[in-house]
């Protein structure tokens, strides 16, 4: 089922939001993420998004963890806030939703759990109003950013179709590249935190030339 619900303003943004900490996952703002539900405490969450604002905060432990993932696990501190755009239900299996990424966070508390047994958080969206801005974003590197991508992904045998990607605007293009790079959880957090598009794109050329060239192109660098 596809959601026909809006992007909230920031004036309508929510006090207090549900977080799903897991570990690897990457939600950018304008970026979408498909999840896979299976855990009771996570569709508990999902059935209460759905029945009020479909927002729900992604957000990484500190330490990277196998589900489940302990109620006391330390979290970053950071993490983005993602609207429910679409999911399907599979009898009595798991359910798949698609998130898109509103807006980062800080999270300033943690309150107790909810009734449900999922956690939630009091965020600060105020660092980040800037996120909402969907104003389409030139590159200041553009052509480093590429020739990086173009010979991480073919060294990853990943393919992408760069010729559809040219009329893509930079800032999308930077949210898109740094939301299918295999990275390490650290360096996912790392991108998310990124001031801005061009600081998140410099970071991401980095981290992939790293990655090829800093250790012989060792595979341990950055991980699936």
């Amino acid at each position: 089922m596809t959601s026909c619900f809006n992007d909230p303003d920031y004036d309508s943004l929510p006090g207090i939001i549900p977080v799903f900490p897991l570990t690897g996952a990457f939600l950018l703002p304008t970026g979408y993420l498909p999840l896979n539900v299976f855990e009771p405490r996570y569709l508990n969450m999902l059935d209460d998004a759905l029945a009020g604002n479909r927002l729900i905060g992604m957000v990484q432990p500190e330490a990277p963890e196998n589900d489940p993932i302990a109620d006391a696990a330390a979290l970053y501190p950071i993490g983005c806030l993602g609207r429910i755009i679409s999911f399907e239900e599979s009898g009595d299996g798991p359910v798949a939703m698609s998130l898109k990424g509103i807006i980062r966070f800080r999270i300033k508390a943690e309150l107790d759990l909810a009734d449900g047994g999922y956690r939630r958080v009091r965020p600060d969206f105020s660092p980040y109003q800037d996120d909402l801005d969907v104003t389409p974003g030139a590159l200041a590197d553009r052509p480093r950013l590429m020739a990086s991508a173009q010979e991480y992904f073919d060294h990853k045998d990943i393919h992408i179709d760069w010729e559809s990607v040219d009329d893509v605007d930079g800032a999308s293009l930077v949210t898109a590249l740094a939301m299918i790079c295999p990275l390490e959880p650290r360096e996912k957090q790392a991108l998310l935190e990124a001031m801005d598009h061009n600081a998140r794109a410099r970071l991401l050329s980095s981290l992939m030339e790293m990655a090829l060239h800093g250790h012989g192109r060792d595979d341990d660098r950055v991980r699936h």
